[in-house]
Formats: structure tokens, C-alpha cells, sequence
């Protein structure tokens, strides 16, 4: 039986995937202290940052970070105005020794990386790394079958 499904009579169903990994892109002026700003809010509010990346332009910049509390920094980033949108990532547990390994996974399974960072946080002893990739249930398979842990939004989550 293949993984992700399950037997049901003559039936077959997908199981539920937990719930992936949520980044918000913050979309915001280049100003001093926008970021200053930015965390401070999420701070003040008790959502921790866990990883984050700025894209930065001369006239604009992209804020692109995980948190602990998505549903609540969803609610704050509303509430302020700060525009933003949502996507899912992949995250994966790796030590530093392990990056060749994970470059070679994503080509064995000819996905493109669009971008990665790291976390904050190192659980474990382990340093997080999440990726944006173009297709993160191969992603997540392809590491899984290299014995890779994927982490969910409910292992980073308070």
C-alpha cells in the first residue's frame, strides 16, 4: 500500500498531512525601524520569532519569518496593516555536515530551492532549515526516505 493512503473496503483515502510549516512575507517600506517595529509587535504579543529573512530593496523590503503562533501573528499583521501574504514551507532537522546531503536529495528528486534560511532555535542540537520549494510533498518524501526529520507547524508551535 502506498504511504498516505489507507484501506477503507474498496475504497482508498488520503490521510491527513499535518499541518505544514506557515512563513508570512511581509511586504513593507525600506525604513529604519520598519523591522525594529515589526518584531517588537510580534514580541509584545508573546509570538516569538523562530526564523526569519529580509529581502531588501532600495525602496522596499520583504520580511519573510516563521513564528510560534501563526493564527495570532495572522491576527496582528491584520490588525496593523501590514500587508503580507502566506505559504507553506518545508523544515527539516540537519547539522551543518548535512547540507551536501540535502542539496543532493532535492536534485536526486529534481526539485529547484527558490530560497532557504535557517531558524533561530536549535532543538536538539539541531539546526532547522526550511525551505521554499516547489513541490513540498516530494520534498517531504524524498527527505524522509533519506532518514531526514520534516518538522510540522504543531513541532514549533507553543
Amino acid at each position: 500500500m502506498a504511504p498516505g493512503r489507507a484501506f477503507a473496503g474498496t475504497q482508498t483515502r488520503r490521510a491527513r498531512h499535518p499541518e505544514r510549516v506557515a512563513q508570512f512575507s511581509i511586504f513593507t517600506p525600506n525604513r529604519l525601524g520598519k523591522l525594529n517595529e515589526l518584531i517588537k509587535l510580534f514580541s509584545t504579543h508573546g509570538v516569538n520569532v523562530l526564523g526569519l529573512m529580509v529581502v531588501d530593496t532600495t525602496d522596499s523590503a520583504v520580511i519573510r519569518l516563521v513564528v510560534d503562533g501563526p493564527d495570532q501573528a495572522r491576527e496582528l499583521l491584520s490588525s496593523h496593516e501590514f500587508p503580507f501574504t502566506e505559504s507553506k514551507l518545508v523544515v527539516v532537522e540537519a547539522n551543518a555536515t548535512d547540507l551536501p546531503q540535502l542539496m543532493s536529495v532535492m536534485l536526486e528528486a529534481e526539485l529547484n530551492v527558490n530560497y532557504l534560511y535557517s531558524f533561530i532555535p536549535q532543538p536538539r542540537g539541531k539546526s532547522l532549515l526550511a525551505f521554499s520549494i516547489e513541490d513540498n510533498d516530494v520534498a517531504e518524501q524524498a527527505l524522509q526516505r533519506h532518514q531526514f526529520t520534516t518538522l510540522t507547524q504543531a513541532d514549533l508551535s507553543r
